[in-house]
């Protein structure tokens, strides 16, 4: 497939980076007036339409982007898009102002989910599932991680990555699994907390280990939810089975579960929607990759997470969706790029490259994946007719996001 005439090719980063820090962010490479050739579902090469090779030229299969940029596929590290329903019937509890704790105590919440999971079979999840994830990738997002969470007891864990793993056979983007067993305490464990850790230890994680489901171990550290003590035991226990954490951490409070997260040497720490000083020396101090979800805050109300901080403290931060049926409806990472602008004071460089190239070194795969490189998956998409990319993230209620392609070939989804 050859691509001629784009009015810009965005994200053009060296192979070699894979991933952007602090001031890093601020530059996002495009090419004017170029070409760009695909070939065996890579990116075979690109350049400038003036100075384009008679052997590129004359290839068939082309297409004219005349007045278009081409993106690098958003890469959203962290979502929980298999569930048995959405939660709507909390939604007018939020807007007359309950908390996420009350909604929780009232019997809303995780467990709401996890009851209505259990009920459900593997097909009707897939089913549901699938229904989503082609809406997301309609909306740009070419790699995605997955979380099971809303199961809560061994069968219905396990259920949950037999459905992320068919997700996986049978869409053609990249797709990481991660166990959150440690999302809620079921009600049959509240005041047992021990027993339910116990179970996660020596039930679940053997067979999931046995099957091969998942890719990466995550606990909600956070008052009411798992203490640090807990995710720690979690965290330890995932390890010996191969399993690195990705940790929900400092959502509702500064809670410590960033300190205890770098200890363990999580991949990255999502939503920090608090932090402070301490917060960001111990994540100076790591690999750890901030990823913020700022679509959340939009939807309960609570603060955005201070992107700026983070990256004038030279870290690497990343954009989700966090899409789940009580905080975050919604799977569209071009609403999420403009909250990072309009909400986290991002420039558009910056929340473009946390959504592309940083979000797929959140998931371990930006040597494949998360910018225009010779040699990376051709996983792009072509927007409509746009002025300049600010513009993308500026018409925040609009889709710009003309064709996908995934592995070279033109998605319809």
């Amino acid at each position: 497939m050859l691509i001629t005439n784009i009015k810009g090719l965005v994200g053009l980063h060296p192979k070699d980076k894979l991933v952007l820090r602090g001031s890093e962010l601020d530059s996002l490479p495009i090419l004017e007036n170029a070409w760009l050739l695909i070939e065996d579902g890579l990116i075979k090469d690109f350049g400038e339409m003036d100075s384009i090779p008679s052997l590129v030229s004359s290839l068939p299969s082309q297409i004219s982007a005349e007045g278009r940029y081409i993106f690098p596929s958003w890469c959203d590290s962290h979502t929980h898009i298999v569930f048995a329903a959405p939660r709507e019937e909390e939604f007018a509890m939020k807007i007359q102002g309950k908390s996420y704790e009350e909604i929780a105590a009232a019997g809303g919440g995780i467990l709401n989910s996890a009851n209505k999971l259990q009920k459900a079979s593997e097909d009707e999840l897939f089913k549901s599932a699938s229904v989503r994830l082609n809406q997301m990738i309609l909306h740009g997002t070419g790699a995605v991680e997955i979380k099971s969470g809303y199961g809560l007891t061994t069968e219905s864990e396990i259920k949950m990555l037999r459905v992320i793993r068919r997700l996986k056979d049978q869409f053609p983007i990249p797709i990481k699994a991660t166990f959150l067993a440690a999302h809620a305490y079921p009600a049959e464990f509240k005041n047992n907390h021990q027993g339910y850790i116990d179970l996660i230890i020596n039930e679940m994680l053997p067979q999931i280990a046995a099957e091969k489901l998942a890719d990466y171990i995550d606990v909600f550290c956070e008052k009411g939810f798992f203490s640090i003590e807990e995710t720690d035991q979690v965290l330890k226990a995932g390890a010996k089975y191969g399993l690195k954490p990705k940790v929900h951490a400092n959502q509702l409070s500064v809670s410590g579960a960033v300190e205890v997260s770098v200890q363990n040497k999580a991949v990255s720490v999502d939503h920090l929607e608090e932090s402070n000083e301490e917060t960001i020396q111990t994540l100076r101090n790591a690999d750890t990759i901030v990823t913020l979800l700022p679509s959340c805050s939009f939807y309960l109300g609570i603060p955005f997470a201070d992107a700026k901080s983070f990256i004038i403290a030279d870290l690497p931060v990343a954009l989700a969706t966090d899409y789940n049926p009580g905080s975050t409806p919604s799977g569209n990472m071009n609403f999420v790029v403009s909250l990072g602008c309009i909400k986290m004071k991002m420039v558009p460089e910056q929340a473009i490259n946390a959504a592309t190239l940083n979000g797929a070194a959140a998931m371990e795969m930006s040597d494949d994946y998360g910018s225009i490189t010779v040699g990376k998956k051709a996983n792009l998409f072509i927007t409509k007719p746009m002025p300049s990319i600010a513009y993308l993230p500026y018409s925040f209620g609009e889709s710009q996001i003309e064709t996908v392609i995934l592995n070279g070939e033109i998605y319809n989804g």
